[in-house]
């Protein structure tokens, strides 16, 4: 797959797909730690956030790759978790969007 070309006009489309995806995880992400926050009332469950922010970071850091050889592979991921549409990923070419629409039957 690293041997996929992408055009400006993918490179700049994928840019705000992926941009768009990300914000939107985040925004959910806030909102759960703002719900899961304000039900702590014992130690062990402010420790417990804390565990799980850690490992939300890591997978989300993991996860959001921009790297052009990856992006197929992080676009299928993103599309099957619902994080983008793929409406959004229109602006690439068919056998890319193809590519992503199998992965992520998977």
């Amino acid at each position: 797959m690293s041997e996929i070309n992408w055009s400006e006009s993918e490179k700049k489309g994928a840019k705000e797909a992926f941009d768009k995806a990300y914000e939107r995880e985040i925004n959910s992400l806030i909102e759960e730690v703002r719900q899961k926050a304000s039900n702590i009332s014992e130690i062990d469950q402010l420790w417990g956030l804390h565990d799980f922010l850690s490992a939300k970071r890591h997978e989300i850091d993991g996860k959001y790759d921009y790297r052009y050889s990856e992006l197929i592979f992080v676009f299928a991921r993103l599309l099957k978790e619902g994080w983008v549409a793929r409406e959004e990923l229109k602006v690439l070419e068919g056998d890319k969007l193809a590519k992503i629409s199998a992965l992520a039957r998977m």
